[in-house]
């Protein structure tokens, strides 16, 4: 394994972050995903891996070459989108490690985007793991230790439902939820707003020294980057106030007028996004729908809550 401070790994090859942790990259890079997913190996003599990654029998040789024989002890999973989660029961049939995860595709979602799933929302195509089932589900603080190490649970819905992150001494596993090269894509019913920004807050709570995500290089300055994500998502709530202050009233004219400057082919995600921020905005009173809350709703600033001219 080749040890660099700089993240240049090649899909497929271990590369080694920091003493008893390394990453192999999956070779399924895209506009969503980066350079790939980040598959974790964490421990020595003993493993811990982390988010196995997609469906791709090369990825999952190429993690058992890097195992090398060693005992795998813990599959943990950030979360079960595609790109992350589909390859955990053909990595646990090869190692006879369990699979531990907060829960199904639709575990941990707010009351708010249950009754929306159940009115019959659909996500955007973020490609939900539907079949993923834990061998054990583990909640908020649960600790998770081996001869590999200890991590400890930290439920971070928010990207998705059943979202975790893991804290590992001083570092954590962000999975989805931080990254350093994209803010996190929140497209409900199993993207959540205002999940995301208590989840944001919990971690800024928590002070760790490095991040490693779920895609892209290790982050170093995780609190700025925390906080970067906090106020990139206020300043989005601040524009789509501004365009509901003008009179628009539905997802599509409200997206095309805050991404006025982006490509017609993004503004579908787009238009999830802003999506994300009206629920947010509808469940904390600040804007009513008509005639009820959905992604056809006509949505508006009460007057009692418009600032006076």
């Amino acid at each position: 394994m080749t040890h660099t401070h700089e993240f240049a790994p090649l899909a497929g090859q271990p590369l080694m972050l920091a003493a008893d942790l390394a990453v192999v990259l999956a070779p399924n890079p895209s506009p969503m995903t980066y350079l790939g997913t980040n598959t974790y190996l964490v421990g020595r003599k003993a493993l811990a891996v982390i988010d196995p990654g997609p469906a791709d029998q090369n990825h999952l040789a190429a993690l058992l070459q890097a195992i090398d024989g060693r005992p795998v002890e813990h599959i943990l999973l950030t979360h079960s989108h595609l790109d992350h989660s589909p390859l955990a029961r053909p990595l646990a049939a090869a190692t006879g490690a369990p699979i531990l995860a907060f829960g199904s595709s639709s575990a941990g979602r707010s009351p708010v985007m249950a009754q929306l799933a159940k009115d019959g929302l659909v996500g955007g195509g973020e490609g939900i793991d539907h079949d993923f089932q834990p061998d054990e589900a583990i909640g908020d603080g649960a600790v998770v230790s081996g001869n590999w190490g200890q991590v400890t649970a930290h439920h971070t819905p928010g990207h998705i439902g059943n979202h975790l992150c893991f804290a590992w001494g001083d570092a954590m596993f962000t999975g989805d939820h931080v990254m350093g090269w994209a803010s996190s894509l929140v497209s409900p019913p199993d993207g959540d707003l205002t999940d995301f920004m208590a989840s944001c807050d919990t971690l800024a709570a928590m002070q760790s020294a490095v991040y490693y995500p779920g895609h892209g290089a290790p982050i170093h300055d995780p609190m700025e980057r925390v906080q970067w994500l906090i106020t990139h998502r206020r300043a989005r709530e601040t524009q789509i106030l501004e365009a509901l202050r003008l009179g628009l009233m539905s997802v599509e004219q409200i997206t095309r007028a805050v991404y006025h400057d982006v490509r017609p082919a993004l503004l579908p995600a787009a238009g999830r996004n802003v999506l994300a921020h009206l629920i947010d905005l509808h469940t904390r009173g600040k804007i009513t729908a008509h005639p009820a809350l959905s992604a056809m709703a006509e949505f508006s600033i009460p007057a009692d809550k418009t600032p006076p001219a």
